[in-house]
């Protein structure tokens, strides 16, 4: 059987990207097949599409690490979902198509309340937030985190969880009106990076005390910055490096200052780690989902045939929130 899927002809800009028909995926025996209604973009997509990310061994070329959809097919040892579900998974690959394979535990029910189109913005950011700040992070109430790049999906979605566990949230963004947005989502501060230098902005609202926690995407020359921003046993987490993966610091304040600093990316960690993401999630994040307390916050929704178009608006750094491809 056929599908309509993205496919990237070669290496490079949004342009390489066209809809063409391919085979439907085949599963395994712990997975399911679903009827892809919706799919999220992110960062990660425009990174393998510049050929600096690959997919793990065994994955689809596929561009595409979320969607929500209704389950058509099971594995013989699935046995936690029906035929006929409504879904939204983290897949490793497939997103940009008709139909994509999940394992049984990186997929979660859609919240009550939600349509398929803001299901579809959950899971490569929620997963990605819960694992960094609150397992590898173990961030408290009461703490302070300091996230770069506060519209980003991951931005929206670090504010939001981390206010509702009782933490506060620094930003920072590009434009007047990028922090506005944040502080309206609920942001305590949000920082101009163009205008106002974080580090001093951070020390500052802290009263110099610096924030215990730090989500950063950057990397490159905000390595010295995100150091001196970190309180006495502070923690940084890295989870991209668009600003370089190379640079020259001080390890001093890391050593003076009992810092803790880590990274890790997601695609390739095993079933089991995602599953229990997933259930952590269940668990704390969907029941305020439900209530409106959390919401994904979609910018854009394009159509999967408009996909160039939709590279071309991620690229551009404007959207504010989660872009959407939809069937």
């Amino acid at each position: 059987m056929k599908m309509k899927a993205v496919i990237a002809n070669g290496v490079g800009g949004p342009d390489t990207l066209e809809v063409s028909n391919v085979d439907v995926p085949e599963f395994g025996e712990n997975d399911v097949l679903i009827k892809v209604a919706a799919a999220g973009i992110n960062r990660p997509d425009i990174i393998q599409r510049n050929g600096l990310y690959p997919p793990p061994p065994g994955a689809s070329n596929i561009l595409g690490l979320e969607v929500a959809g209704t389950i058509e097919e099971l594995g013989k040892n699935v046995s936690k979902w029906n035929i006929g579900d409504n879904v939204c998974a983290l897949l490793s690959g497939d997103g940009y198509a008709e139909y994509a394979v999940a394992d049984q535990g990186s997929i979660l029910p859609i919240p009550d309340g939600l349509d398929m189109i803001s299901a579809a913005a959950l899971p490569e950011t929620f997963f990605t937030v819960w694992s960094n700040v609150f397992d590898r992070a173990n961030i408290k109430s009461g703490e302070t985190i300091l996230v770069h790049g506060g519209t980003s999906g991951i931005g929206t979605t670090t504010i939001q969880m981390a206010k509702a566990k009782g933490a506060s949230v620094i930003t920072t963004s590009g434009s007047d009106k990028k922090c506005d947005f944040c502080t309206n989502l609920g942001a305590n501060l949000a920082i101009n990076y163009k205008t106002q230098n974080f580090q001093e902005e951070v020390m500052k609202y802290t009263n110099k005390k610096g924030v215990d926690v730090i989500l950063d995407m950057v990397a490159g020359d905000y390595m010295t910055g995100n150091l001196k921003s970190l309180a006495l046993d502070g923690r940084l987490v890295i989870i991209a490096v668009l600003g370089g993966p190379k640079v020259d610091f001080n390890i001093l304040p890391i050593m003076l200052k009992r810092l803790t600093v880590t990274g890790s990316t997601l695609r390739a960690r095993s079933h089991g780690f995602k599953a229990a993401i997933a259930e952590n999630l269940k668990t704390e994040i969907w029941p305020l989902i439900e209530k409106n307390k959390i919401k994904p916050v979609i910018d854009k929704i394009f159509d999967i045939e408009d996909i160039v178009a939709a590279h071309h608006y991620m690229d551009s750094g404007d959207h504010m929130g989660k872009v959407i491809l939809k069937h």
